[in-house]
């Protein structure tokens, strides 16, 4: 297993390099930053252009750009900002937990439902309860994130005004200023997280139900299954450790694919309950041209894609011994 996972990681490496300069390419491709300035009125002198190109290096080729970026990325400078007084390293780092204790949380929850929901209506097939499911999951699917995430937050606000007082928060990740106490910071932020962990969740869970429903089934109807009821191993062995194991391995591939898809999700979500993560910091510095900065946000994106893709390749040796040998 050791090996295995000493190789899986070894092919991750160069595949983070060549997408590392795919980000920064597009991102030097996505404007120019010196178009706030350019637009101002009256415009800044010359000289004034000059001076703030020459620190966003612009004038510089791109391939002696990107190694200079690459090479600050390893001391934790990822490139001078549009705003001369902001550090994108830090900024990164102060909103990626805020953003990531949301991603991990949905992901989570959603997958624990879909595992449950698919193995009960897979086992119970064309009951009430299958086609309840598969209705839901066909109306979460169809949902757009960002209108899920208003219908949540509009509805957390119509309770509060029911009930006269704060039961349900929908703006921040955390109340500002924070309650006094460890524990009451905590409670806070968990309430804080309850609206847009069920908007993000329910989107993945919608899919991932219904991917685990159709794995589960094609294990059922399997020949090893079959001989497994054959021999007399009760229906809990056999849906278990044999059926749900193998079930999971294309669920695993699935959701390590819909990472992207998620991140992406939580820049919508984090818009609509005005929370100051990463998908905030993207979209300021978009509106900013800012390159370095979206170009650094998408390095992370591709980041957080590469090592979930990685623990799923690691997952696969866990959920089957014989791909550690492939």
């Amino acid at each position: 297993m050791l090996i295995y996972a000493a190789r899986r990681i070894l092919i991750s490496i160069p595949v983070l390099l060549v997408s590392s300069f795919i980000v920064f390419w597009l991102g030097t491709l996505s404007g120019n930053p010196l178009t706030p300035l350019i637009l101002r009125n009256p415009p800044p002198p010359p000289q004034v252009l000059a001076a703030e190109a020459e620190r966003l290096h612009l004038n510089e080729p791109l391939i002696p750009r990107y190694f200079s970026w690459l090479g600050g990325i390893f001391t934790g400078d990822f490139g001078p900002s549009v705003v001369a007084t902001q550090n994108i390293g830090q900024q990164l780092g102060d909103r990626f937990w805020i953003t990531m204790r949301l991603v991990l949380l949905a992901m989570v929850i959603a997958l624990v439902l879909a595992v449950i929901v698919g193995v009960l209506t897979a086992v119970r097939q064309y009951s009430k309860a299958d086609y309840t499911a598969t209705f839901l999951g066909f109306l979460f699917l169809a949902m757009p994130a960002f209108w899920l995430a208003i219908l949540l937050k509009q509805g957390g606000i119509e309770f509060n005004n029911a009930v006269g007082t704060q039961a349900i928060y929908t703006i921040g990740a955390n109340s500002i200023p924070p309650p006094n106490g460890f524990f009451a910071q905590v409670g806070d932020v968990v309430g804080h997280l309850v609206l847009p962990t069920i908007a993000l969740a329910l989107i993945s869970y919608a899919s991932w139900s219904r991917f685990a429903r159709a794995s589960m089934l094609e294990t059922m109807n399997s020949d090893y299954v079959r001989l497994a009821r054959a021999k007399g191993l009760s229906r809990r062995q056999v849906m278990v450790k044999h059926a749900l194991r193998t079930a999971l391995i294309p669920l695993t591939t699935v959701t390590a694919l819909d990472v992207a898809t998620i991140v992406g999700g939580a820049v919508i979500t984090e818009k609509v309950f005005q929370w100051k993560g990463l998908g905030d910091f993207l979209l300021v510095s978009i509106t900013q041209f800012d390159t370095y900065a979206v170009t650094s946000w998408l390095l992370v994106s591709a980041t957080i894609v590469i090592v979930f893709n990685l623990i799923a390749d690691l997952l696969y040796g866990v959920l089957d011994p014989r791909i550690r040998y492939v």
